[in-house]
Protein backbone atom coordinates (compact mmCIF):
# COMPACT_ATOMS: atom_id res chain seq x y z
CA UNK A 1 0.00 0.00 0.00
CA UNK A 2 1.31 3.41 -0.94
CA UNK A 3 1.90 5.89 1.86
CA UNK A 4 0.40 9.33 1.53
CA UNK A 5 1.84 12.27 3.41
CA UNK A 6 -0.60 14.14 5.60
CA UNK A 7 -1.33 17.65 4.45
CA UNK A 8 -2.46 20.23 6.93
CA UNK A 9 -4.32 23.21 5.59
CA UNK A 10 -5.66 25.98 7.77
CA UNK A 11 -9.20 27.24 7.31
CA UNK A 12 -7.74 30.59 6.24
CA UNK A 13 -5.61 28.98 3.52
CA UNK A 14 -8.68 27.12 2.26
CA UNK A 15 -10.75 30.34 2.26
CA UNK A 16 -8.12 32.11 0.19
CA UNK A 17 -7.89 29.19 -2.23
CA UNK A 18 -11.66 29.20 -2.78
CA UNK A 19 -11.70 33.00 -3.18
CA UNK A 20 -8.88 32.82 -5.72
CA UNK A 21 -10.71 30.16 -7.75
CA UNK A 22 -13.89 32.24 -7.61
CA UNK A 23 -12.07 35.35 -8.82
CA UNK A 24 -10.55 33.42 -11.75
CA UNK A 25 -13.98 32.15 -12.77
CA UNK A 26 -15.48 35.64 -12.51
CA UNK A 27 -12.72 37.10 -14.66
CA UNK A 28 -12.94 34.25 -17.20
CA UNK A 29 -16.62 35.08 -17.59
CA UNK A 30 -15.63 38.74 -18.06
CA UNK A 31 -17.89 39.96 -15.28
CA UNK A 32 -16.75 42.89 -13.18
CA UNK A 33 -17.31 43.04 -9.43
CA UNK A 34 -19.78 45.86 -10.03
CA UNK A 35 -21.78 43.84 -12.57
CA UNK A 36 -21.71 40.78 -10.32
CA UNK A 37 -23.03 42.90 -7.48
CA UNK A 38 -25.93 43.99 -9.69
CA UNK A 39 -26.64 40.42 -10.85
CA UNK A 40 -26.46 38.83 -7.40
CA UNK A 41 -27.69 41.52 -5.03
CA UNK A 42 -24.49 41.10 -3.00
CA UNK A 43 -22.82 44.43 -2.17
CA UNK A 44 -19.68 45.31 -4.12
CA UNK A 45 -17.75 45.66 -0.85
CA UNK A 46 -18.67 42.10 0.13
CA UNK A 47 -17.40 40.76 -3.19
CA UNK A 48 -14.17 42.73 -2.85
CA UNK A 49 -13.64 41.52 0.72
CA UNK A 50 -14.33 37.92 -0.31
CA UNK A 51 -11.87 38.00 -3.19
CA UNK A 52 -9.19 39.66 -1.06
CA UNK A 53 -9.61 37.81 2.26
CA UNK A 54 -11.84 34.80 1.63
CA UNK A 55 -14.38 36.04 4.19
CA UNK A 56 -18.04 35.76 3.13
CA UNK A 57 -21.31 34.47 4.47
CA UNK A 58 -22.77 31.27 3.06
CA UNK A 59 -25.86 33.12 1.81
CA UNK A 60 -23.73 35.67 -0.08
CA UNK A 61 -21.51 32.95 -1.52
CA UNK A 62 -24.59 31.07 -2.70
CA UNK A 63 -26.01 34.20 -4.36
CA UNK A 64 -22.70 34.84 -6.13
CA UNK A 65 -22.42 31.24 -7.33
CA UNK A 66 -25.97 31.32 -8.68
CA UNK A 67 -25.31 34.64 -10.44
CA UNK A 68 -22.29 33.06 -12.14
CA UNK A 69 -24.34 29.94 -12.96
CA UNK A 70 -22.12 27.65 -10.92
CA UNK A 71 -25.01 25.29 -10.20
CA UNK A 72 -22.96 22.08 -10.37
CA UNK A 73 -20.39 23.49 -7.98
CA UNK A 74 -23.12 24.26 -5.45
CA UNK A 75 -24.73 20.86 -5.91
CA UNK A 76 -21.43 19.10 -5.36
CA UNK A 77 -20.45 21.05 -2.26
CA UNK A 78 -20.00 18.53 0.56
CA UNK A 79 -21.46 15.75 -1.58
CA UNK A 80 -20.49 12.42 -0.09
CA UNK A 81 -19.18 9.85 -2.54
CA UNK A 82 -19.33 6.43 -0.99
CA UNK A 83 -17.01 3.79 -2.34
CA UNK A 84 -18.41 0.29 -2.27
CA UNK A 85 -16.26 -2.77 -1.63
CA UNK A 86 -18.72 -5.29 -3.03
CA UNK A 87 -22.01 -5.63 -4.85
CA UNK A 88 -23.51 -6.83 -1.58
CA UNK A 89 -22.86 -3.42 -0.02
CA UNK A 90 -24.75 -1.76 -2.85
CA UNK A 91 -27.67 -4.15 -2.55
CA UNK A 92 -27.84 -3.92 1.24
CA UNK A 93 -27.45 -0.15 1.49
CA UNK A 94 -30.26 1.56 3.34
CA UNK A 95 -31.44 5.10 2.77
CA UNK A 96 -31.07 7.21 5.89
Amino acid sequence: MEEVALQFVTYYEKQLEIAKRFCIIRKDKRISRKKLSELSGVPYSTIRRFEETGNISLSSLTKLAIALRLYDDLDNLFKHKKEYKSIEEVINEKDY
